[in-house]
């Protein structure tokens, strides 16, 4: 095996596992999602938990996050609640940030 191969699989083996933080870090952001529009919603602790597990569901509908950003939108709009577009993203934004540094210190 030569040098080449040798960086050639290492920058693939490195690939391989930023795209597997990318994917756990989009999950815990969409479970943190959750448990903050649940935290609005006046949801209890076990409702909460069950809303973010299916937040991180929603996820797996479409690709890209439009399917978490609606569902959250319709199910605070289902309680009653107005939370702008803007509000919605800048939390996305803000809890994604949160969610790379969990899963860059937890391994």
């Amino acid at each position: 095996m030569t040098t080449f191969d040798d960086r050639e699989k290492g920058f693939e083996s490195k690939y391989a596992l930023d795209q597997e933080q990318e994917f756990k870090a989009v999950a815990r952001r969409n479970k943190l999602l959750g448990l903050w529009a649940a935290e609005k919603m006046g949801l209890g602790a076990d409702q909460a938990e069950e809303y973010g597990r299916a937040i991180v569901k929603a996820d797996f509908e479409q690709p890209g996050e439009e399917d978490v950003y609606r569902k959250i939108a319709q199910d605070l709009e289902g309680a009653g609640l107005t939370v702008s577009e803007g509000e919605i993203r800048r939390k996305m934004d803000e809890l994604s940030s949160v969610a790379r540094e969990q899963i860059r210190n937890a391994e």
